[in-house]
């Protein structure tokens, strides 16, 4: 499964995620939603203006984790 690590760079960053809503334009609910690890995809436009805001890279935010059977 894809873990969602927007938190953990959020933090590293000192940034909220309203802060994080304002500089991508995308909704709170849906930032939320994808921090949760409640999202079914995410788009590459916004994948990109994300790790643009943090300055980061696509791995710093999602990470691959096997399923325990």
């Amino acid at each position: 499964m894809i873990v969602v690590n927007l938190d953990v760079m959020l933090a590293k960053r000192k940034m909220t995620l309203s802060q994080l809503s304002e500089k991508v334009d995308v909704t709170l609910a849906n930032l939320s939603i994808l921090k949760n690890n409640k999202a079914k995809a995410v788009r590459f436009s916004t994948l990109e203006a994300i790790c643009a805001a943090l300055s980061c890279q696509p791995g710093d935010i999602l990470e691959y984790v096997e399923d325990n059977p």
